[in-house]
């Protein structure tokens, strides 16, 4: 799987996410680092699944961003990271919208020459009016401040999956959360003079028992086997060490408490497991 290392070389790259703002390899205001798991997850679903190339070349099977979904039952709505979807009948891709492959320049991906072939080989996947909803992808942070980030990781990815199924009972709700296991962490917000000069404000974290925690909270998320239950059809944890500091690049983190081989919170677990899913779900696209 190639996700999670084109996420950890991705987000090495500082970013400027406001004009006359500093670069930062993650902002807590900016989507970027969701936008770019998101791809990677896609990325791997199409390199691993025959069916859903398949579905792809036979025009069933597109994608969207930022998708809006309405809970049914109480009207709630959220816009997911990405979908992928059956296209709305009747339309065309979207014009003001890159392809997958075009994402690669808008997301200022980093991908590995291996990378660029194998996205080469895969059929041309539009962003394109969304119909009938297949997977829907919710990526989440928590880099800092980890008492805090916690429970509002929990709240928003449980209203997530809710807010997926009450809308489209049999799509596939998919979480993937990033967790920092750095020790030392450069906050954007709290550092909003640094370009000025100012002296960095440096946040420690004890390391590794904020990731274990952290990883033990999302665990305790709800995960479904059937359509007549709540939960997530999949969910993983990627463990990143980053200091946010433009000389240390962003670097995975394979060891416990990441979650390791066989884990249901691995990532390659959320990747296997969508895709037998899928082929369960919609055989015929």
């Amino acid at each position: 799987m190639h996700g999670p290392a084109i996420l950890a070389r991705t987000m090495s790259v500082p970013r400027v996410r406001k004009k006359g703002t500093p670069p930062w390899q993650y902002h807590p205001r900016s989507d970027h680092h969701s936008n770019v798991a998101c791809w990677g997850v896609l990325f791997d679903l199409l390199h691993h699944s025959e069916l859903m190339r398949d579905h792809v070349r036979a025009g069933l099977l597109a994608f969207g961003i930022n998708h809006v979904m309405t809970n049914f039952t109480n009207g709630k709505k959220k816009a997911l990271d990405l979908v992928v979807c059956r296209p709305k009948a009747g339309t065309a891709p979207r014009r003001d919208a890159p392809s997958f492959a075009g994402l690669v320049g808008e997301y200022g991906l980093e991908l590995s020459t291996d990378e660029v072939a194998i996205l080469e080989s895969l059929p041309a996947i539009d962003c394109h009016a969304v119909g009938a909803v297949r997977v829907a992808l919710e990526a989440k942070a928590a880099m800092t401040e980890f008492a805090k980030a916690r429970p509002r990781l929990y709240d928003e990815l449980a209203s997530s999956q809710l807010i997926v199924h009450g809308d489209t009972n049999d799509a596939l709700a998919a979480g993937l959360v990033i967790i920092n296991g750095s020790p030392t962490f450069l906050s954007p917000t709290a550092n909003p003079c640094l370009s000025y000069g100012a002296p960095p404000k440096t946040t420690r974290h004890v390391q590794p028992r904020q990731l274990g925690l952290t990883v033990d909270h999302v665990r305790g998320l709800p995960r479904r086997a059937d359509l007549t239950t709540p939960g997530f059809d999949a969910i993983a944890v990627i463990g990143l060490r980053c200091t946010n500091v433009e000389a240390d690049p962003v670097e995975l983190i394979n060891t416990s408490p990441a979650p390791q081989p066989g884990d249901v919170l691995h990532y390659d677990s959320l990747v296997n497991r969508l895709i037998g899913s899928y082929a369960a779900r919609f055989p015929m696209g």
